[in-house]
């Protein structure tokens, strides 16, 4: 559908017909002028494209971005089956919010400062007005209780606006970049509004751990928000604490795409093509970039120049292709920049070049993705110098398109990629040196060495396309992936490098984990399946089972039955009962006292509605709801929360599936874990749960660990099932791979072993 310069006026309903909503600064399509005047809407898919526009088409989603034209409006129209709704924007908003506050405030803040930042009020507050903007059209054409997806830091403040106006929704947001560390993100004016903006979001992504932990620690020492690893607490103006996720996705390329590409003669004859224009010298090199500070391209010329002054390369036999392409070319920054590289460049080829061979083939300018591809396949070298990207996706695109398994990759390990593709030749761009000693080594490299990194290379990138990290996000937060039934591949492959840990710690909730949800919790018993695979684990060598629960520890020792050696915490880790006869757990008087005046409060508003009960625990009570209808239950809670804290404003509030629970003491299963680990010395741990409060052992968990949710919900567990029964099936395999290890290794069974010694 061509574009129309008519104005979009207001007036849908407040809500929208789109379950599935992208918001981000660009559309998917640019928006073209032929020659003849003709005016039409052309598809620039990349990444984020590819990766979405299966799903985007099944959900009938929508997808909401400038469409890169300032001061025109356009209706919203179908494309390729999504549809496209155009915000608009003007040139002041360009200037100020585009050019200015995102693109020379927060770019260069979030790439560590390599160029300096500006500061400027108006491009603030034109920053808010245009975030304001696009939550507006998001909000309106949402459908109720729509999943909306924000994406990278043009757009910070959506996510809290977006909930401001529509708290029903489901809020993602995706940070393409870095985010910094605290001491340079501390510089930012407008800190602390950005970080409450993007925690308006249930779920927060980041390319790398190391981002993921800037902006926790940023949230802690800006906000005063609780933390728990990958789990930020985020107080409601009623009291209710909401848990957002932050952790990290690293983004990945539509590898079969590439690798498609690669394999077209025609392509693979313009790669030839490609070589024999540049003379067929015996190394090709190669730098793709946008024309930015934060590539390195300067560091990489210093370095390619250094290398052939000191004879270490020969002009005759190498040659690096440079492609820059244009980028924010109104940015007196980036005008500089231009500037520089071209002197650099012109200098380099004077002082080296000959008649017959150029030094450095320099382009500046873009190319269509079957170009890059072939650019990719004609070079045996791809320098990646990056001074710190968020991932740089040119590093996958060019091992994708080696289906020769062929070919070295030089790697900044300020980039992103460098995470995941160990087997590149990775380098300190800043250190000139080291940089030209990996390219000497690049070029030198024996066939079957480069050949068996590139392989490795390939295989790695195989195991996370750019589908794998929309699912695995979208996954996370729509709890989608709780639908299918079976246990997924995925997690068979985790159980067993686990069950190979030499001291496993399983730790399981009860209620919804070993034992299904029952209306009367004293009824609540442990599917038979599940038992008999705890008890298969309690017997093997070097293993250890607990059970870690919200509930009291008399309540759980009656209804879960656990066998003697079974290690046990309840209440949310308040008590404990370790190899040893006895529960730890010693009150004080003034929480004996306040004990009292909330088991007041609790019965009286549970007298309110038939099917309320309170359940006590020995450090506090629970208020049940679960057999009254959802609003009721939810507004019995509200008014819980409000009683006991204007009463006992000191007291810990723990929020679970129709539950409240209220308790003198600190406690979190998260803690209880932690213990667990520490007491039992466990070099791995396995722990499964279905509950919000379980989110607290999840965020834990290390890379060894293994964490499985049951059912659905947000959550930061690396896997997940369905159901209890499906928990069982993992439980009889992680046996399985466990005795298989313990019998390769040839331990015994350990019927005479003695516990190890109470720690506590």
């Amino acid at each position: 559908m061509s574009p129309t310069t008519e104005s979009h006026t207001d007036t849908a309903a407040p809500t929208g017909d789109y379950s599935l909503v992208v918001v981000s600064n660009r559309l998917p399509v640019d928006y073209v002028v032929d020659d003849d005047g003709t005016e039409r809407w052309r598809s620039s898919p990349g990444g984020l494209v590819t990766a979405l526009e299966p799903v985007m088409r099944e959900s009938d989603g929508a997808w909401v971005g400038w469409a890169g034209v300032a001061d025109r409006e356009f209706e919203p129209f179908e494309n390729d089956g999504i549809s496209i709704v155009p915000v608009a924007l003007s040139t002041l908003d360009v200037e100020r919010y585009y050019e200015g506050f995102s693109n020379d405030t927060l770019w260069p803040l979030y790439h560590d400062v390599i160029a300096p930042p500006s500061y400027h009020r108006e491009w603030w507050e034109s920053y808010q007005a245009v975030n304001r903007r696009f939550a507006a059209v998001a909000a309106r054409v949402a459908a109720p209780g729509a999943t909306v997806w924000v994406q990278d830091y043009q757009l910070q403040l959506v996510p809290a606006m977006l909930r401001a106006l529509r708290p029903d929704l489901v809020i993602g947001f995706f940070n393409h970049i870095p985010f910094p560390p605290y001491g340079l993100y501390s510089q930012l004016p407008w800190r602390k509004q950005i970080l409450e903006g993007l925690l308006g979001a249930d779920v927060i992504g980041f390319q790398r751990v190391a981002d993921a932990g800037n902006f926790t620690r940023a949230v802690r020492r800006l906000l005063g928000y609780t933390t728990r690893h990958t789990v930020v607490e985020v107080p409601g103006q009623d009291g209710d604490l909401r848990r957002v996720v932050a952790t990290n996705f690293p983004i990945s390329i539509d590898v079969a795409g590439f690798e498609e590409l690669a394999a077209r003669p025609e392509i693979q004859a313009r790669a030839r093509e490609i070589r024999e224009g540049l003379g067929n010298p015996e190394t090709v090199m190669l730098g793709v970039d946008r024309l930015d500070y934060t590539k390195g391209i300067g560091h990489r010329l210093k370095a390619y120049g250094e290398l052939l002054a000191q004879h270490r390369l020969d002009v005759e036999n190498t040659v690096l292709v440079q492609v820059a392409s244009p980028s924010r070319e109104r940015v007196a920054t980036y005008m500089t920049l231009r500037d520089e590289i071209e002197l650099q460049v012109g200098r380099l080829n004077g002082d080296h070049s000959t008649l017959s061979h150029t030094a450095i083939a320099y382009l500046h300018q873009a190319y269509p993705r079957e170009e890059m591809v072939a650019l990719y396949l004609a070079a045996d070298i791809m320098l990646v110098t990056a001074l710190r990207d968020g991932m740089n996706l040119v590093a996958k695109e060019y091992v994708a398109s080696r289906i020769n398994n062929d070919g070295v990759l030089v790697l900044s390990e300020f980039a992103g990629a460098s995470d995941e593709l160990k087997q590149a030749l990775l380098i300190n761009p800043h250190d000139i040196d080291g940089l030209k000693d990996a390219i000497e080594q690049a070029v030198r490299m024996p066939k079957k060495e480069r050949r068996k990194r590139m392989k490795s290379l390939r295989k790695r990138l195989r195991e996370n396309n750019v589908s794998d990290w929309a699912k695995a996000f979208l996954d996370i937060l729509t709890g989608r992936a709780a639908i299918e039934p079976g246990i997924p591949d995925g997690l068979v492959t985790k159980l067993r490098e686990v069950a190979a840990t030499p001291r496993l710690l399983v730790a399981l909730d009860f209620d919804g984990t070993l034992a299904p949800h029952v209306d009367r919790p004293e009824e609540a018993r442990s599917l038979e399946s599940a038992r008999d695979a705890v008890m298969r684990l309690v017997a093997l060598p070097d293993t250890r089972v607990a059970f870690v629960s919200g509930r009291a520890l008399v309540s759980l020792e009656q209804v879960a039955e656990p066998p003697e050696s079974v290690l046990l915490t309840g209440s949310h880790g308040i008590e404990m009962k370790l190899d040893q006869p006895g529960i730890s757990l010693d009150l004080l008087g003034e929480e004996i006292a306040q004990l009292a005046t909330l088991a007041e409060i609790l019965d009286g508003i549970a007298a309110r509605a038939e099917g309320v009960w309170v359940e006590r625990k020995p450090a506090g009570f629970a208020l049940h709801t679960r057999l009254v209808s959802a609003p009721v239950g939810q507004a019995l809670q509200r008014t819980a929360r409000g009683e006991v804290s204007s009463v006992l404003p000191s007291l810990t509030v723990l929020e679970g599936k129709n539950v409240l629970e209220f308790s003198v003491r600190d406690g979190n299963k998260g803690d209880a874990l932690q213990r667990l680990r520490e007491y039992t010395d466990a070099t791995s741990v396995f722990y499964a749960g279905d509950d919000v409060t379980d989110e607290n052992a999840f965020a834990v968990q290390g890379a060894d660990d293994l964490s499985l949710k049951i059912g659905q919900g947000i959550t930061v567990a690396g896997n997940r099932v369905r159901g209890p029964e499906e928990l069982a099936e993992v439980l009889a395999l992680l046996a399985d791979f466990r005795t298989a290890n313990a019998e390769a290794l040839g331990r015994a069974h350990p019927e005479a072993t003695e516990p190890p010694p109470a720690r506590f």
